[in-house]
């Protein structure tokens, strides 16, 4: 089919088709949805009106109506705009309806992506914008790419669109992840990391639905449970199959929900409601063996239990050792420490993918960028694939491009030999990037390098050589390189502040490390953070009180805050670890009431936002400041509730 170079072109070649006298697209998607945009919708191809957009009020209704969608989604579309970023994309969640929610687009991609209508509260679907990725997508409830001649309407005919429909726990269509661009091609590997982190938002769904049921979660490979692929079935207290998500109803072969709903869990898996609900086998960190029933097949799973049994445990006290799996009101049992990559995450999807990806990458030359916000373990990652690849024998070397002084930088990156400049140590340096060779350079904030040596750095990187100062004989190295950083390095390089082509070299994997709010995982990671922060063989009973108070707070130090905080509170408490042993900032900042800034509500406030607001503080202090409560209570999630509260100017103590 010729490419139209025109929008005669273009709206001829669509009419033709629809009436038999063209050539036929090469999908047969393409051809049925444009005969529905001319006859269902009464589409003009030619047409050139501004696309629809909803008021601000009308899209903050349904902003409200799938908070837990747009809150999941959010760091799913972080993770997805980094992936794809130096290709002008923009990332984009729509509803059910086509409406668009949120919208990622980079600058280099901004004005062209509003024009055509890509901005929040815009309208996509097909009665409106004709064939496109995103309201096709919503047709089919299939995986589309729309590319360039394929749109309906001329005006849309620049863009190449790569959508994924996003399915809720029930198995209805929720909304669209879309990846636009003004590519001339239509790139393969974009669709599939769409895909995947469409996939990541539905199970993360599933979870948050089914926080009160058991949740079987497996895999015909141990490794692949808790990443995008695993299958989740959720089970209820009498036995009973409630709900399953997409990969597992294809892993166990049936063809709809219905099929399962409602089965015994002894009709689809080799095991009991006793053993695989309540039994200690399944409730482990690393998968055990399971048949199911209609094929024989073998898979490996956990359960995660309800979030009532796991608050509630025995008593007021949870017993932890410095090793082990442990219940809630028991000691530790021995077993295996998990691998260096594996013990980083605990069923959050979003690390799973990160460890999975970084191991497709063990034994390749291929550099790792980190990014995340500080403290989100950066180091402790790199470290672990380090440790888990075949140069784990060799040095793993960080070195911190922010705390090195500029005039001391290249001295330590690249040493120097006897006397090379005043006040050398006479026998030289060997520098870190020489310390490293055979093993792994981990350069964190790697933004902060100043520019001169950045030339410097990837010459290294290119020719495998370093040039200490002073000397004329270059030296081989063989290094891995990890960098890492808290800064969008495409903005630095805008500023002229860090070099595009040692950000391209050190771009061959970029992942982005969740905060410790943004981990599904945040549960179990607190409780194995005061595991390991124990004395070797020291025991300690834990409130409960002070296991909910770790979780409610934000933490913006992240893990390495939470880390210190642990420390330091272990070494006050004896044999129980109690509130009066937390931070005065945690125990203020998670129980206590309002501040002065409460006083008065945001100066743009309307009445029925005046009254929305004195109803929510009304709430937080009848259960005395407890997010948590205040969420559940609301049936919303905590930062939906949080959001709430910065709109209408609620804060907590300190926080």
């Amino acid at each position: 089919m010729t490419i139209p170079q025109n929008a005669v072109d273009h709206a001829a070649l669509v009419r033709a088709t629809l009436e038999g006298k063209g050539k036929t697209p090469t999908k047969a998607t393409i051809e049925n949805s444009w005969r529905r945009c001319a006859e269902r919708y009464g589409l003009d191809p030619e047409d050139s009106t501004a696309p629809p957009v909803l008021t601000r009020g009308e899209l903050r209704q349904r902003e409200e109506r799938l908070s837990d969608l747009i809150d999941i989604a959010e760091f799913e579309m972080q993770t997805l705009y980094q992936q794809v970023a130096g290709s002008e994309y923009a990332v984009i969640l729509t509803d059910h309806e086509g409406v668009i929610l949120r919208c990622l687009c980079e600058p280099g991609f901004d004005a062209a992506a509003r024009r055509s209508g890509l901005l929040s509260g815009g309208l996509w679907g097909e009665s409106y914008q004709g064939t496109n990725g995103m309201g096709t997508c919503l047709v089919e409830e299939r995986p589309v790419v729309i590319h360039h001649r394929e749109h309906f309407l001329t005006r849309n005919t620049g863009l190449t669109c790569s959508a994924v429909p996003i399915m809720g726990p029930d198995g209805k269509l929720m909304g669209v992840l879309d990846a636009s661009s003004d590519s001339y091609y239509a790139q393969q590997h974009t669709m599939a990391l769409v895909d995947m982190s469409a996939q990541i938002i539905e199970n993360r769904l599933f979870l948050k639905q089914h926080e009160e049921s058991f949740v079987l979660r497996f895999h015909s490979r141990a490794e692949f449970v808790a990443t995008s692929g695993e299958g989740m079935v959720a089970i209820g207290g009498d036995g009973q199959v409630l709900n399953a998500n997409r990969s597992a109803l294809l892993q166990l072969g049936y063809e709809s929900m219905d099929e399962l709903r409602g089965q015994g869990v002894e009709d689809v898996f080799e095991t009991g409601v006793d053993e695989l609900c309540m039994g200690p086998r399944f409730h482990c960190l690393h998968p055990k063996p399971l048949r199911e029933v209609q094929h024989g097949r073998l898979f490996h799973a956990v359960v995660q239990r309800p979030r009532a049994l796991e608050e509630a445990g025995e008593g007021t006290l949870v017993s932890l050792s410095a090793h082990g799996d442990v219940q809630p009101g028991q000691k530790q049992s021995s077993g295996v420490r998990p691998s260096p990559m594996d013990d980083q995450h605990f069923g959050d999807p979003t690390m799973a993918y990160n460890i999975r990806c970084a191991k497709r990458i063990l034994s390749q030359d291929i550099p790792l960028l980190l990014q995340g916000e500080t403290g989100t373990g950066k180091e402790i990652f790199s470290r672990g694939l380090h440790d888990a690849s075949d140069r784990a024998d060799h040095p793993f070397v960080a070195v911190n491009c922010a705390s090195i002084p500029d005039t001391l930088i290249e001295s330590e990156l690249f040493g120097y030999t006897g006397g090379a400049f005043t006040g050398a140590n006479r026998k030289g340096q060997r520098g870190k990037i020489l310390e490293a060779n055979g093993g792994t350079l981990f350069l964190d904030e790697i933004g902060d390098m100043p520019v001169e040596l950045q030339a410097r750095l990837l010459r290294v990187l290119e020719t495998k050589e370093v040039l200490p100062l002073g000397s004329n004989t270059p030296i081989k190295v063989d290094i891995r390189i990890i960098s890492a950083t808290h800064r969008s390095l495409k903005d630095l390089i805008r500023r002229d502040a860090f070099r595009e082509d040692l950000y391209y070299r050190l771009n061959g994997l970029t992942l982005t490390l969740p905060t410790l709010n943004e981990r599904a995982d945040k549960k179990r990671l607190i409780t194995e953070m005061i595991r390991r922060e124990m004395p070797e063989g020291r025991e300690v009973q834990v409130d409960d009180a002070v296991l909910q108070l770790l979780y409610d707070y934000e933490w913006p130090g992240n893990i390495r805050q939470l880390r210190l905080v642990l420390r330091t509170a272990l070494v006050l408490a004896d044999d129980v670890l109690g509130v009066e042993h937390l931070p005065m900032e945690l125990r203020q900042g998670a129980s206590n009431g309002e501040t002065e800034e409460n006083s008065s509500p945001p100066s743009n406030a309307n009445p029925l936002e005046q009254a929305e607001r004195e109803a929510l503080i009304e709430l937080l202090e009848r259960y005395r400041w407890n997010i948590t409560r205040v969420a559940r209570h609301l049936n919303v999630c905590r930062n939906t509730l949080y959001r709430k509260m910065r709109r209408h100017n609620v804060k907590l103590c300190n926080s």
